[in-house]
This record gives C-alpha cells, structure tokens and sequence, in this order.
C-alpha cells in the first residue's frame, strides 16, 4: 500500500465533491482506494509519501512516441522509452509503428503491447501502420491489427500519398472503430527538404519543406472525415493554414482532432543555433520542421483559445552519431517525454496564459479521450495512475538529465520549472526523483 499525505490537488480532477484541494490518498492493489480530506490509518508496512509542498494530479497521456522496438533498439526499446515516459510523468503513451519490422501485422503489434505489460512501467497502446511497411501502396489488415491490440491506425513517419489509398483506409477504419492519426505530408511539396523553407532555408542555402505540404493534406483529411465518418486526428500540427482548415471542419461537425507539440509552440526557424561549424545544429531537426515564428504563434493561439485536442511530444530518439551528421542528412525527430510537461506549465500556466487544470487536461484526460480511454480523472476504485509535481521546483536541462537512450533536444540549457517528483503507475512507482522517500 501506498498513502500520499497532506498533497495539494484541484477539484477539478476529481468525480467527487471535494470542497478542499489538500487531501489524502491510499493506494491498495493498484487502486486508488479511499481519498479523504481526513487522516487514513494504515499499517507499518505502508509506504508513506509526504505530499507536503507537491501537487497531484493524474497520469499523463502522450498521443504520439516512437519506441523503436523492435529492431531500432540502439535509439530506444520499449523499457527505456518507457522509463523517459516515466520521468515525464506519463503513465500511458501511444506507440507508432515505424519499426523494424513495421507494426503492420498481428505478430508484431502483439509483441509491442506485451512487452510493455510485462514491463509495468507506463501503459504503452501499439498502433498499427496503414500500408503494409508503410509504403502508402497497400492497406494492412485493420481487423487483425486491432485483434492484437493496435489502438488507433497510422503511417507515421510518412504521409499516405494516394488520395484513393487513403479514403480506402477511412472508410475501412471506421468499419473497425479506430481512429486514422495522419502524419500530414505531401511529399511533392515537401520535396526531400530539410527546414522549413523559408528566409532561413535560402540563408544556409537547404532545401526547405513547403508549409503547404502539410496543409494540403489536413485538408484532405478533414474534407475525407466529414464524407467518411472516421475519426481524423491530425499528428503535430505546426502551419497556421493547417490550422485553419481544423477549425472549419470542427465548425462543420467533422470528426477531427489535433494535437499540438511542445516544440512548434515554442521554437521556430528562426532559433535553429548555429554549431562551431557554421552549419544548423541537427539537434532542431524534426518533421514537420520548426516552421516561421507567424506559424508557431498561430499554434499558441490555437493552444490558448482551447481549440486544441491534446499536446503530444512526438518523442523520436536518434543517436548521437546520427544527430552529428550535416544537417540535411542527419535523421528527424527530438526527444520530449521528459521534458513536456516542464516546458508548457514553464511558459503557458507560470506565464498565465493557460490554466494549471487546462494544461493537465489536455496532457491527461483529453488526449485519452482520443481513444476513448477512460482515463485523467481521481476516483476511488479507479486504476492508481498518478503524477506527483513539485510546481515551484526549477532545474536545468542538461544532457545527464535525460531517462531516454537519446540526448536529441533542442531544449538542453533551458532553466525549466515545474518538476515530477513521483510517477505512479497501476499503484506502484515507475518513476521517483533522487532523493525522495
């Protein structure tokens, strides 16, 4: 058993009347048993955590993280992902399956569920690839991948570039009741490029990427959901155009959603350093790219207003020889499970610009919503998935802080606020800061 004592909280969280927000919490058999604002006697062998000075909430959930087992193992597996999740105060994330073999069949998607199960970290929830080998050219068999466990369908990583393809793949999703998460690229626009095109781009003379190869596909998506009926969620949203045509097709009743990512919140083109070279540091390369600072202040507004569905990291792990190399050849992708909550309750809630609960739900409850797991709420009888957060705690990014195989951030340096201290997952502790207890 486990009993958090005397621990701030918000009602909000809760599907009961609680008129105070320091409360007590017992946690028995991976249950949240008993929550009072009133001493809870419990036996010696109870562990004890002192909530004094730390603030509870629910686990969070990440839409969106590359794990790379199988086969990508010297970037990330399954249990270190699992442990960087951990760290961030995840206690369920959502797997893409560009994998090693691709996560395009049964064997594979069961494998990826099982192991995480037997791992007891973080709830890791598989996807299953669109196209067999994600090659945009044949669709895999939805029924079978989600008899396996896949809790949503994707080719992420790459965008399905046939228009027919993926109509197919809607029409059959919604068939099996799953969710289409759709990396938004139009490869005849992205064109091979590496930043966003742009005055930055044809400064370092590269090859940029078209912010309109993301839109255009948003808007397929979106026009396809409202003929379809499938669920439409659109992955790491970075372009105000792509933005716009979410809002219309929200307006007009389709079945879309988006997440929002940390770093095309709060980093544009424009702040790509330079290395000792000369050359862009490949650390800030991802797909889509840091687009200009008119998009990502879009995508802030987009996060204020509450038209936002969840924030995703989008935590894809390279290694550092791989993020050594020049800019237009090293690998996209960036690390962020353990770094997200920090950066948002950093520079959103601290700044008022977004409230603690909003910030919270849109990493817990909402994202879970997603695909439909009932989860980012407190309740007696309920699954012991907790975040502990010391809120007034600052701390600086360094390359040790990292759980994750990979050191790939654009965020090291950065003196953040808002610290986990402890992470629970199904009632034991997947994650506790250095020198608590």
């Amino acid at each position: 058993m486990i009993l958090i004592k005397n621990i701030s909280t918000n009602e909000h969280f809760f599907n009961k009347e609680i008129k105070e927000t320091k409360v007590n919490l017992l946690i028995k058999d991976g249950k949240v048993q008993t929550i009072s604002r009133e001493d809870i006697s419990v036996n010696d062998e109870t562990q004890i955590i002192n909530g004094a000075n730390l603030f509870l909430a629910p686990g969070l959930c990440d839409p969106q993280v590359h794990f790379r087992e199988p086969g990508l193992e010297y970037k990330e597996d399954i249990e270190s992902g699992s442990r960087a999740a951990a760290k961030g105060g995840f206690t369920h994330v959502i797997s893409m399956p560009n994998t090693s073999p691709t996560a395009d069949n049964f064997e594979t998607v069961r494998f990826m569920k099982e192991k995480s199960e037997k791992l007891g970290i973080c709830h890791v929830y598989p996807t299953g690839s669109v196209t067999k080998g994600l090659l945009g050219k044949t669709l895999t068999d939805f029924t079978s991948l989600k008899e396996a466990g896949a809790i949503a369908l994707t080719d992420d990583g790459k965008g399905v570039q046939s228009d027919e393809i993926f109509k197919q793949a809607m029409i059959n999703a919604k068939k099996v009741d799953l969710p289409i998460l759709d990396h938004s690229e139009d490869e005849s626009l992205s064109a091979g490029g590496c930043i966003h095109l742009g005055a930055i781009s044809k400064k370092y003379g590269l090859k940029g990427v078209d912010a309109n190869s993301e839109a255009v596909h948003v808007k397929r998506g979106c026009e396809m959901s409202l003929e379809t009926g499938c669920h439409y969620h659109a992955l790491h949203v970075s372009t105000a155009k792509s933005l716009e045509h979410l809002k219309e097709a929200k307006a007009m009743g389709a079945k879309v959603t988006f997440e929002l990512s940390p770093h095309h919140l709060l980093i544009c083109d424009e702040d790509i350093p330079e290395r000792n070279d000369g050359s862009l540091d490949s650390n800030w390369k991802m797909n889509p790219p840091l687009r200009s600072k008119q998009d990502m202040l879009a995508c802030q507004d987009a996060l204020i207003s509450g038209m936002a569905d969840a924030i995703a990291t989008d935590h894809a792990p390279h290694s550092p020889d791989e993020k050594k190399m020049e800019i237009s050849k090293a690998p996209f992708g960036i690390i962020g499970l353990e770094t997200a909550f920090s950066l948002i309750y950093t520079n959103f809630v601290k700044t008022g610009k977004l409230k603690l609960t909003e910030c919270i739900d849109l990493m817990s409850f909402k994202a879970g919503k997603l695909f439909k797991l009932d989860i980012g709420r407190i309740t007696e009888g309920a699954d012991a998935n907790l975040v502990l957060i010391d809120l007034d705690k600052e701390f600086v990014v360094d390359e040790n802080f990292f759980a994750s195989k990979s050191k790939n951030s654009p965020f090291i340096g950065q003196k953040l606020c808002g610290a986990i201290q402890y992470t629970i997952c199904d009632g034991k502790i997947s994650y506790q800061a250095q020198g608590k207890l």
